[in-house]
């Protein structure tokens, strides 16, 4: 059985994110036969249609990892009830000239942590509709929200709430056994 990569990345730079550390726990929860490789989206730029013909060497080493993973895994905080900005504009700009996108077909799950009590459940929704666009594969069940987010790691942002790391697993499971489902035969 051939091993399925996902790619992971997040909607905060902050350092001591939470949706970071959710992406560090989620290697842990990859269900067999299956790995998470991590993502830093910190060096593309701001979108601009100028550069669709010549492309910055971040946002085409962004593409080509989208295009050589199996399944996406995003993590993100909601700002303002939506989208961190440079997450939209990461997508917008890997999925551009709109001949060259990676993400059409490709599988995607979400997961978002907040210290609000709503634990980032509106960011999803908006994500959701971007990703639909992009023609992407979601996975819909079970939705990750993880609320009061600074009270569930330890020191060490090790996940602490077995809840929270039960849904991860499950989440993963499904992820990966779509991306199975759909690899080349």
């Amino acid at each position: 059985m051939e091993n399925i990569k996902i790619l992971g990345f997040g909607g905060s730079l902050r350092n001591g994110s939470y949706n970071r550390a959710l992406l560090e726990n989620a290697k842990d929860l990859m269900p067999e036969g299956s790995e998470l490789t991590l993502y830093d989206l910190k060096d593309i730029p701001i979108y601009n249609q100028d550069l669709d013909s010549h492309l910055p060497e971040s946002v085409k080493k962004f593409k080509d990892a989208v295009r050589k993973a199996d399944g996406v895994l995003i993590s993100t905080p909601e700002y303002n009830y939506s989208i961190p900005g440079f997450l939209k504009n990461a997508l917008d700009f890997a999925s551009r000239p709109p001949s060259d996108n990676p993400f059409p077909g490709k599988p995607v799950a979400i997961m978002s942590a907040s210290g609000s009590i709503l634990g980032g459940a509106r960011v999803q929704y908006h994500l959701r509709q971007v990703l639909g666009y992009l023609d992407m594969r979601q996975i819909y069940k079970p939705e990750v929200f993880l609320a009061s987010a600074h009270t569930k790691f330890d020191q060490n942002m090790k996940l602490t709430d077995e809840i929270a790391r039960d849904f991860i697993r499950q989440l993963l499971d499904k992820l990966v056994k779509e991306a199975r489902h759909y690899l080349p035969k």
